[in-house]
């Protein structure tokens, strides 16, 4: 996104808003001395307490106000306090909640703010449901296994949280049919839109596989189903220290309770505009107000999931939206509100164990020769990438010589020259097609099994892609052809993508933790914002900005819970 001039969006509001946050988040604090200023600078203050720790750091503490779309979130600080800037609550009813694993709210109540300085302090109490609380990733720290059998949960993940399984109470050969029920629905299922693929009848009429009664096997040696309790310790994470404490982060909630957004973009008109994984809608959000607006897409194939997986801008500011199991690439026009929908000459090919989908599409490079990139599967077989013009509907296909390394893509990531970059969760290559050969380079990546889901390119076309399998982060230079790596430093985060500012920062986000990452490609420090809410990260767009730090902001959604998050850092 580095080469569209369009996405380089500037913030000169942000200087402000940056130097009054830190001014605000520093005030009010008991312990030490305050400066009058700066409690007046703040809307609402307060410390952060528990009986087994005192002052405790780290702590999210967020304020919704009655009847709003939109919740604003803080961290608490080494001496316990917390602070919100005057110009992020407005004058009202507010709800107060906060996020710290290992313990609940004594609930103090709804707090009434007004244009003065409000204080309120928050005390803690131990929570007698620890399990509840659990992400994902510290499931996968406490329960027993190895790698592999953890790779199963991994898989779980994808639809929902942990939660489901560990609760349950299934012994080995009813959570096998529970996995080989899972395995007929469609990647974008949830409980509450559970589709499934059309070879589902015969995909659980067939015997279990080896790898199924081997995952119900797993499964059910670390659930309920033989105790009433785990028979493991439940380990948590540390709450956010330093300048992970530094930070402001809003939430908000669009409107149909199911929303599932899968990709959120800032667009050159200031919107957040966003897809929906699970229902067919393209949405966009006024992040001033909150304010949503939805359009519908067709459906063009009755009966199947209806939900799209990847949504992004081209030069010229259109979206486009790979419309999944509908098999259709989707073109929205955000000035008249025009929706043209382009069908997958192979959208009617269903395989026995899948059906013709599109799954990503990158339309970035598309003023340099007219062309999109699109993913696209006919029924039960492999992936193929797509050089599409959608003025003519010519799909070429991108073939490679059987000596080829594997490639189905994952992901497909467009240059300036519009050429492409393929990527995938469960291969040892990045690849790159050029736009007018469709010859294919295929490059090592040095860590096996690392893979990439998703990805994009910066200013420099050098490629940025998140290493679900290998919990990392990956950049190749084009010009020197090497791949350079850096590794999470958190276990089981899975980062689903990962995008460069251009300046001094790339983002990630954790699919399996809430954890928002920043990575200082300069230093190699990394700085983990916990996220407010349980979110099931997904695609991630940074928001560059002109202040004096370089401070780049992150978009992410919650594709579980139907909200839409931007994560700003106060301090480098």
């Amino acid at each position: 996104r580095g080469m569209m001039s369009t996405r380089k969006i500037t913030e000169l509001a942000l200087l402000g808003l940056i130097g009054t946050s830190l001014f605000g988040l520093t005030a009010c604090s008991p312990d030490i001395p305050v400066e009058s200023s700066e409690v007046e600078s703040s809307a609402l203050t307060g410390k952060v307490t528990s009986q087994a720790e005192g002052a405790m750091e780290g702590v999210i503490v967020s304020a919704k106000r009655d009847g709003s779309m939109m919740t604003v979130s803080v961290v608490s600080d080494a001496q316990g306090q917390y602070s919100f800037p005057k110009d992020r609550l407005e004058p009202g009813t507010y709800t107060v909640s906060m996020r710290a694993v290992g313990y609940d709210l004594t609930n103090p109540g709804s707090v009434e703010l007004t244009a003065e300085s409000t204080h309120l302090d928050l005390q803690l109490t131990t929570t007698r449901s620890l399990s509840a609380q659990l992400t994902n990733t510290e499931w996968m720290i406490s329960a027993p296994g190895s790698f592999a059998e953890k790779q199963y949960l991994d898989d779980c993940t994808m639809c929902h949280t942990l939660q489901r399984p560990l609760n349950s109470k299934y012994k080995a050969d009813d959570m096998t049919k529970v996995v080989q029920r899972m395995s007929a629905h469609t990647l974008n299922a949830t409980v509450e839109h559970p589709h499934f693929k059309t070879a589902m009848p015969q995909m659980i009429s067939q015997p279990p596989s080896a790898e199924q009664i081997d995952k119900g096997r797993y499964i059910s040696s670390i659930n309920l189903s033989s105790a009433d309790t785990w028979q493991f310790p439940l380990q948590t994470l540390p709450r956010p220290t330093g300048k992970a404490t530094q930070v402001i982060m809003t939430t908000y909630e669009l409107p149909r309770p199911d929303a599932a957004p899968h990709d959120a973009v800032l667009g050159p008109d200031g919107y957040i505009w966003y897809n929906d994984f699970v229902s067919p809608y393209i949405g966009k959000m006024d992040p001033k107000t909150g304010e949503a607006t939805e359009f519908d897409i067709p459906i063009q194939k009755p009966g199947y999931a209806v939900g799209s997986h990847a949504l992004d801008f081209d030069d010229d500011g259109m979206i486009y939206a790979a419309g999944m199991h509908q098999a259709i690439v989707v073109k929205f026009d955000p000035n008249t509100e025009e929706m043209e929908t382009f069908l997958f000459p192979h959208w009617d090919i269903d395989g026995a164990t899948n059906d013709a989908r599109l799954t990503v599409l990158d339309p970035r490079g598309n003023s340099v020769n007219g062309l999109i990139w699109v993913n696209g599967y006919k029924g039960g077989e492999m992936g193929v990438a797509y050089q599409v013009n959608l003025e003519t509907n010519e799909w070429t296909e991108v073939t490679h010589p059987p000596s080829a390394p594997p490639h189905n893509a994952y992901d497909v990531i467009a240059d300036s020259q519009n050429n492409m970059y393929g990527i995938n969760m469960d291969k040892e290559h990045v690849w790159k097609t050029d736009a007018k050969t469709l010859e294919t380079t295929f490059y090592q990546i040095p860590t096996l099994g690392a893979g990439g889901r998703r990805g994009n390119v910066d200013a420099k076309d050098r490629l940025w892609w998140a290493q679900y399998r290998g919990n990392g982060i990956g950049m190749f230079d084009p010009v020197t052809e090497e791949i350079k790596e850096w590794q999470m430093p958190t276990p089981w985060t899975s980062p689903y993508d990962a995008e460069f500012d251009d300046e001094t920062y790339v983002w990630t986000g954790g699919m399996n933790n809430d954890l928002a990452v920043r990575l200082n490609v300069e230093t190699g420090e990394f700085t983990e914002y916990l996220l407010p809410l349980e979110t099931n990260i997904r695609h991630v767009d940074v928001q560059k900005s002109d202040n004096p730090n370089n401070l780049s902001s992150f978009w992410v959604v919650g594709q579980l819970n139907g909200r839409i998050t931007h994560v700003e850092p106060l301090v480098p």
